[in-house]
């Protein structure tokens, strides 16, 4: 968010003996350079601690996540089903909805290692209890940051001032009585040797029972977006419906036959036949009959289990006063453990007539039909629910120094720092179907001449261990059956990053307007992946096809930034970096601005720059995940078609080259003391922007004759076995918005009221990969875009011993797809790049948080603080987001879990100490 960056401090700065609040200017620069009194052309965002404190959130990207300029996030929430890609549990920020990949997040000024192999850095494994704020620049960076850095920095500041031990211990609980969550945290910082060295130490433990399953009402109405039955081309019918009441016509918990006469023949609990009552069908979707009795939308986790446990130590020594050396260690673990759902199989399982499981019924009717086989639809209830069970560790050193020297008539600072990184992950798939061994126990026939039932394998290879499993009936099969075709792939991978960098600032010489400052400064990195799969693991399964990865590339970087004051009230910064990959070679970036104040109220900026990020290790070496995906077949008559989708790196990759504009005023009248606001736009348009067309697209593509994409495309037969994905660079990608912040302050009642508000209007946000029409995102409350506007606002009202803070916080109304075309009747044509649809809009919506505190009066303690916070007030429900026509939309449940809560109210109760 574009704050202003003279603001006013928060409702909890420290209090003179007096009690009167000590206001005074906060001067935060987003840039190298740093002089007081000096306002940064680029718009910055601060939270500080007190307003993490008064939110008590489980971690902080919880509360970062808030903030309007942060937008589609990766959270335990949104990547749960995240199997092949390995991301579940991670929270990774997303500044501008641009991607976590563009968003450079640092620690305390510091690179950290990935969580992931996409190098998402995971804010879990900073320690959480000794942040004491948080800077976000909303804007390209990377001349003065680094690669990465294309819509922004966020950076986690340490608070190295600490004396004494905090800590907390919190306890959070739904309205529901469910996701239970404890946290305990506890720090320290102890000066020794006189007060010239500091240690500091953070530990914290986290567990969060999570969510199995969706039990909210809101997910049971069967909201889908389906094909239209009534369509035909040139009928004016809109051709997708959105629609509750809907489920699968292909598929149910026990089975169904979807071809032959035998058609909606099912199978329920010990096998029991029944006729499904289809409603109005066109496959593999119904509208109305059993549509219930199908639904499977309820088998993720709404949030996942979680376990987190981190500690952190840091040593600081000053050798003499103008020398001194750091180090620090820390280590955090975390695990996750969330249901993913169930396995689909829509109307693609082949069964004989022969089968030994058939009720004799059915089977003497095939033969009397003279049907040698049939498909048959399950989303297999015999099986247990799929599982992502993740471990993370990652273990960061860091030894650096730092000092100051005199030269040429002023103080020169400098640091330098070796960094290195290492996470060790474990991706475990459980309970995944093996292909091939599912395929033999399904086949199962009564052995010649006896009554037992065996798979039709081991009467040729009588050794073979196969057991025969039912795919007919709910509750039909042993554990032993299920043990045979079942498993648990696993993968290991291990990334390393090593950093060493040093920076130097100074004001060399001075013009007629005032000192010059310079900062330059050098940074190597090298960034590695390695890892090991079990060989039965790398193939044959349902999902979780994992491959081990190997790679690395290194990076060495130097920038140079000035400010200069040309007259008074006219600053103009600039900052050049040449930046060398060993993958892709040389690339420069740059950054040019000014900020100009004619009256002390009112203060113009202005910025413009060129940033870059090269493709990661993924992008680059993945050695291939694979799952299995449904898309709709343009080749079939659309019908729906279950395939293999497989994602590879690209080593021709190059890096993304972005310019960014940001044009902004900052006004803090006189008239109107404890007044601050600050209105930013932006543009970021990335050329050759790193990405990959879904598989979809792919196929879509193909079946108009680009043939660049059916090369992508593998069948068996006639029907569609496996699409590959590759990252590519698209031609363009543009995010274009506006910031707004207002912030006043003021006396109430005997205490201090601080009102802040924050917002961004998303005006655009779009790939451009040259073939594709391109589409604007901005408005989507669905899964490809940011909402049109994301707002928070604040009133916290500060009177000791009473701390009370009001936050509302919501989304605007938007659209499912903005390039559908919404219609009822005298549709035009539906086409691949405009499909038509009954309904494209969402709702918007609004929540309420409170948070009160309490600060009691023990003797020996600084500080005991009783707290008790209240999210989502009002117990709102998400706005309905219905998935479909293909993809996982069976799955998912039926809103947005990276834009509404869907948690309901959450209470949370904790006591903070400090002594």
């Amino acid at each position: 968010m574009a704050l202003a960056l003279a603001i006013q401090p928060g409702p909890a700065l420290a209090q003179t003996a007096g009690g009167a609040t000590d206001v005074q200017e906060l001067v935060v620069t987003g840039t190298r350079v740093v002089r007081d009194g000096y306002q940064a052309p680029t718009p910055l965002t601060v939270v500080s601690e007190q307003e993490l404190a008064a939110a008590a959130p489980s971690n902080v990207a919880d509360f970062v996540n808030d903030i309007p300029s942060i937008a589609g996030s990766n959270t335990p929430q949104t990547s749960n089903a995240s199997i092949s890609a390995g991301t579940s549990g991670v929270n990774a920020l997303n500044l501008r909805a641009l991607g976590i990949e563009r968003t450079l997040v640092l620690l305390d000024g510091q690179r950290s290692v990935g969580s992931t192999i996409t190098g998402a850095v995971d804010v879990n494994t900073f320690p959480q209890g000794l942040i004491k704020s948080v800077e976000i620049v909303t804007g390209g960076a990377s001349a003065a940051y680094g690669s990465d850095a294309v819509s922004g920095v966020v950076n986690f500041i340490l608070d190295r001032d600490l004396e004494g031990v905090k800590g907390s211990v919190e306890y959070g609980q739904t309205t529901y009585g469910d996701d239970d969550q404890y946290r305990v945290n506890i720090s320290a910082g102890l000066p020794f040797a006189g007060g010239r060295g500091k240690v500091l130490f953070n530990a914290e433990l986290v567990d969060r029972e999570g969510i199995y399953g969706v039990p909210r009402d809101w997910n049971r109405k069967g909201w889908y977006i389906i094909t239209n039955p009534a369509y035909a081309v040139g009928n004016g019918q809109p051709e997708w419906l959105l629609t509750p009441n809907a489920g699968l016509s292909n598929a149910t918990p026990g089975g169904i036959i979807v071809n032959t006469p035998l058609r909606g023949t099912a199978f329920g609990p010990g096998g029991v036949v029944y006729q499904q009552t289809y409603g109005t069908t066109r496959d593999p979707w119904m509208i109305g009959g059993d549509w219930q009795a199908v639904q499977v939308n309820d088998k993720q986790s709404l949030d996942a289990d979680e376990r987190r446990k981190g500690v952190f130590a840091r040593a600081s020594f000053d050798i003499t006063d103008s020398l001194g050396v750091f180090g620090q260690a820390s280590y955090n673990e975390h695990a996750s453990l969330g249901w993913t759902g169930v396995q689909f199989n829509q109307g693609n399982v082949t069964i004989r007539s022969d089968n030994a499981f058939l009720p004799a019924a059915i089977r003497q009717q095939l033969a009397s039909l003279n049907i040698a086989s049939f498909n048959l639809g399950t989303t297999n209830a015999d099986l247990p629910i799929r599982k992502t069970d993740n471990k993370r560790s990652v273990t960061r050193f860091v030894v650096g120094a730092n000092g100051r020297f005199d030269l040429m008539g002023d103080e020169w600072k400098w640091d330098a720092y070796y960094q290195r990184g290492k996470t060790e992950t474990f991706e475990m798939a459980r309970d995944i179907t093996n292909n091939a061994r599912l395929a033999l126990a399904q086949d199962a026939v009564f052995r010649p001449g006896a009554n037992e039932i065996v798979c039709r394998s081991t009467l040729t290879n009588p050794t073979n261990g196969c057991v025969p499993f039912n795919r007919m009936g709910i509750g039909v099969n042993s554990p032993e059956a299920l043990a045979y075709i079942l498993g648990n792939p696993y993968r290991r991978q291990f990334f390393t990053q090593d950093v060493a960098a040093a920076n130097l600032a100074g004001n060399p010489f001075s013009t007629w307007a005032g000192p010059v400052s310079v900062a330059v400064g050098v940074e190597h990195r090298k960034e590695a992946v390695s890892g090991d799969v079990p060989t039965q693991y790398r193939s044959g399964w349902f999902v979780g096809n994992y491959l081990p990865t190997f790679g690395s590339y290194k990076v060495t970087e130097g920038y140079l930034e000035t400010v200069v004051p040309l007259w008074e009230g006219l600053d103009v910064n600039a900052a050049v970096r040449v930046t060398d990959y060993s993958t892709s070679g040389r690339v420069e970036t740059w950054k040019l601005g000014a900020t100009y104040a004619p009256i002390p109220d009112v203060r113009f900026r202005v910025t413009r720059s060129r940033d870059i990020r090269a493709p990661n290790l993924n992008e680059l070496f993945a050695a291939g995940t694979s799952r299995t995906n449904v898309l709709v077949d343009p080749f079939n008559n659309n019908q729906n078609t279950q395939f293999l989708e497989v994602t590879t790196g690209n080593l021709a990759l190059q890096p993304e080259k972005a310019d960014t504009w940001g044009v902004g005023v900052v006004l803090q009248p006189s008239f109107l003391p404890g007044f601050a606001a600050a209105i930013d736009y932006f543009d970021i348009r990335i050329d050759g922007a790193i990405g990959a067309v879904s598989a979809q697209t792919i196929v879509d593509r193909c079946f108009e004759g680009v043939s660049a994409y059916c090369a992508a495309v593998t069948r068996s037969g006639n029907l569609i076995s496996r699409v590959s994905v590759s990252p590519f660079n698209f031609a363009e990608r543009e995010a274009e918005g506006i910031d707004f912040e207002a912030s006043y302050r003021m006396e109430l009642a005997g205490g201090d009221l601080t009102l802040r508000g924050v917002a961004t209007y998303y005006m655009k946000n779009y790939n451009n990969n040259g073939i594709d029409q391109p589409t604007d995102r901005a408005g989507e409350n669905a899964a490809n875009g940011p909402p049109e506007l994301i707002w928070r606002a604040t009133a916290t009202w500060l009177s000791d011993p009473w701390t009370v803070q009001l936050t509302a916080r919501g989304v605007s109304e938007g659209t499912y797809d903005n390039s559908f075309v919404e219609c009822t009747s005298s549709c035009p044509a539906s086409t691949i790049a405009n499909r038509t649809i009954n309904d494209n809009h969402i709702d918007g919506a609004y929540y309420l948080d409170a948070a009160v505190s309490y600060d009691l009066d023990f003797a020996g303690m600084e500080r005991t603080q009783l707290f008790f916070n209240v999210n989502n007030i009002l117990n709102r429900d998400p706005e309905i987001v219905a998935y479909g026509p293909a993809g996982t939309a069976y799955g998912n449940p039926s809103t947005n879990q990276g834009v509404y809560d869907i948690l309901g109210r959450v209470y949370r109760v904790g006591v903070r100490f400090k002594y």
